[in-house]
């Protein structure tokens, strides 16, 4: 399943619906971002029963701040809506593999 795109607009319905979302905060002049995107999609489509959320923090400013986001790209993980997990930089698909798995 493709990642969704998470506004404020959809947030709350988001964290409720699902039991676990990763949220990818990225920027469109961020360069890490744009390596980072495709490892955040391939993860997406490989784990189905995974919401994977992308937060464009220009764009959703409250969201960014919410968060306390200072750099991105920054990956945060929510189950059942608690964060479990927050990094901040492009991640390697093995890492990600890693979280996805340990998260589960």
């Amino acid at each position: 399943m493709p990642s969704i795109e998470i506004t404020t607009e959809n947030f709350e319905q988001v964290l409720a619906d699902n039991p676990i979302v990763f949220l990818d905060f990225w920027a469109t002049w961020c360069g890490p971002c744009k390596s980072f995107g495709p490892v955040f999609e391939a993860a997406a489509d490989a784990n189905p029963d995974i919401v994977f959320g992308k937060i464009d923090t220009d764009a959703q400013q409250e969201l960014a701040a919410g968060f306390g986001i200072r750099s991105v790209p920054t990956l945060a993980v929510i189950r059942e809506r608690i964060m479990v997990f927050r990094e901040s930089g492009a991640l390697p698909a093995s890492a990600l593999e890693q979280i996805v798995a340990g998260v589960r």
